[in-house]
This record gives C-alpha cells, structure tokens and sequence, in this order.
C-alpha cells in the first residue's frame, strides 16, 4: 500500500505559532483576542497565519458580534492523521521488503 501525505498542510502546520493556534482551538474556540493573550503574537501577525489556517481549510469562522471567532476542523486533522497511519502501516509492511543491490 503506497500513501502519500499531504504536503501543503504539513507545510500549513510546520510554522511553531500556527501549530500553537491549531492547539489551542483544539481545545475551544477563540476570538483573534484570546489568541493574542494565549501566543504573546501582535495582533497582524496573528491575523496572517490565521488567514493561512483558514485558506488551507484548518480553521473556520464565526461571527459573533464585533467578534469573530476560529475554530478547528477536526475532519481535516484526521485526515492527515489517518494519512500518517497509513504511511506507518506502509512502513511496517516495507520493513519485509528488501530491495537487492544490482
């Protein structure tokens, strides 16, 4: 079984503050507020990798008020994690195959 991950996403995930972000909504949804106050980020720089989170479809949004609120899709988290499995279970079966040197 060959898999293959998706590598945008991986790239999406690789930056220290979005993944800060995606752990953070993974535990409730926040305002651009409470995500400032949570990541000692400036609120621009915030607001940039939330925009990055959102168009590779990691976050979504919610107006609330004057507010707007992220939250994480849980669906596009597994998916990669089942990527990651398959890829494990590929690895395991691999560990048997063993290509000859020519």
């Amino acid at each position: 079984m060959m898999t293959s991950v998706d590598t945008e996403l991986i790239r999406v995930l690789a930056d220290p503050l979005r993944l800060q972000i995606v752990t953070l909504l993974a535990r409730e949804t926040l305002c651009t507020t409470h995500l400032v106050e949570e990541t000692g980020a400036k609120q621009t720089n915030l607001s940039n990798h939330l925009k990055v989170l959102r168009e590779a479809g990691v976050v979504e949004t919610e107006p609330c008020g004057r507010f707007v609120y992220y939250k994480l899709r849980p669906d596009v988290i597994a998916h990669l994690a089942g990527q990651f499995a398959d890829l494990a279970e590929s690895a395991r079966t691999a560990a048997e195959n063993k290509r000859a040197c020519p």
